[in-house]
């Protein structure tokens, strides 16, 4: 290869490569060393997840935001091995590790070949779609001793998961700002939503000032931990040893939480699914396991807060370019806002 040839290529690899030229590069069979018989592409909000036959692989795309940094190269790599450190908390056989993305001297893209680094991809062991909490939540087929076996993990984690000491006004703060962000976010929704929001917030709102000492508590006992920060159906694969993945990884504030929080979370999407039985077997098992017995008004606050934040993140799909599914958000936002309204009035009593 000529040297000018050369030179143009270290002169890309220098750049940001197009997000479009990678994801293209991504989706073909022929860019993986197994040869998959086909790639399945998957947009989320920050990634592209590319899933072979056997593999996954997840690209971040080059973004920047509150909290975050994915605009160079070199932080996406610090995100990725941050990722896989952080996944393999509940799913260490799942979490390969990371493997570059390389521009070769044909100026072709390649996976861990010998030319410049331009990119970084988390490696994953493909997990079976059918054994995933979704999917049995969708059929209505989920198993008691499943449900049991997963409550035992998450009590375990929570047992063994690092405590965290943040101020009171930084834990009482984050409930106030997805209060904000949300109002904000929702504006956009209609009228409808609107109002719901509004309703919703002046209440969590109203609920902070007035039995803070309750939430505070959590603090002083040395409850909130460093958790998941993203426990829903689609990220837990059922079995003997379940395997729970894609953990917020890129906000560390967002996860130090209380195990309830958590807990609440998923049970609240449980509910919307339609398996409402869920939640009282995970929370059975989290009583025993840490010896707590929360107040059930402080699980109505933890479940209206994540309904409230799945709403806002349900309508701010409708802010992608390109957009995807724009019927189907605003629904979706309704669905949380529901939840999020007979949650919040449990808060007057």
């Amino acid at each position: 290869m000529n040297e000018r040839r050369m030179s143009g290529c270290q002169r890309s690899a220098q750049q940001e490569i197009a997000i479009d030229y990678k994801v293209a590069f991504l989706g073909s069979p022929t860019a993986y060393p197994e040869r998959p018989s086909r790639v399945e592409r998957i947009e989320t909000h920050f990634s592209w997840v590319f899933l072979t036959d056997r593999y996954v692989y997840k690209l971040k795309k080059p973004l920047r935001g509150e909290g975050f940094d994915f605009s160079s190269a070199d932080a996406r790599r610090r995100n990725a091995e941050e990722e896989v450190r952080l996944n393999r908390r509940l799913a260490q056989d799942v979490y390969i590790g990371i493997v570059p993305l390389t521009l070769e001297r044909e100026c072709d893209l390649a996976i861990a070949g010998a030319g410049v680094v331009v990119d970084w991809l988390v490696e994953m062991v493909r997990l079976s779609a059918e054994h995933m909490l979704d999917h049995h939540l969708a059929r209505g087929d989920w198993r008691r001793a499943d449900i049991n076996a997963l409550a035992d993990r998450l009590a375990r984690f929570f047992a063994t998961a690092r405590r965290v000491n943040i101020t009171p006004k930084v834990f009482l703060d984050r409930f106030r700002a997805e209060c904000g962000d949300s109002r904000l976010a929702l504006q956009s929704g209609g009228p409808a939503l609107r109002h719901a929001t509004q309703c919703v917030a002046r209440r969590v709102e109203a609920f902070i000032a007035r039995r803070k000492d309750l939430l505070l508590q959590r603090l002083i006992d040395g409850r909130v931990v460093e958790g998941h920060g993203d426990l829903r159906p689609e990220h837990i694969c059922l079995g003997p040893t379940p395997q729970i993945i894609e953990c917020l990884e890129f906000r560390a504030d967002l996860r130090f939480l209380d195990p309830v929080e958590e807990l609440a979370f998923l049970t609240m999407e449980c509910d919307r699914m339609g398996a409402g039985s869920i939640g009282p077997v995970l929370f059975r098992h989290y009583r025993l396991k840490m010896h707590d017995s929360p107040s059930p008004v402080l699980l109505s606050f933890y479940k209206g807060i994540g309904a409230l934040i799945r709403a806002r993140i349900a309508i701010l799909h409708l802010w992608e370019s390109p957009g995807r599914d724009p019927a189907k958000w605003p629904r979706r936002a309704a669905e949380y806002l529901a939840i999020a309204s007979r949650a919040a009035h449990h808060l007057d009593r």
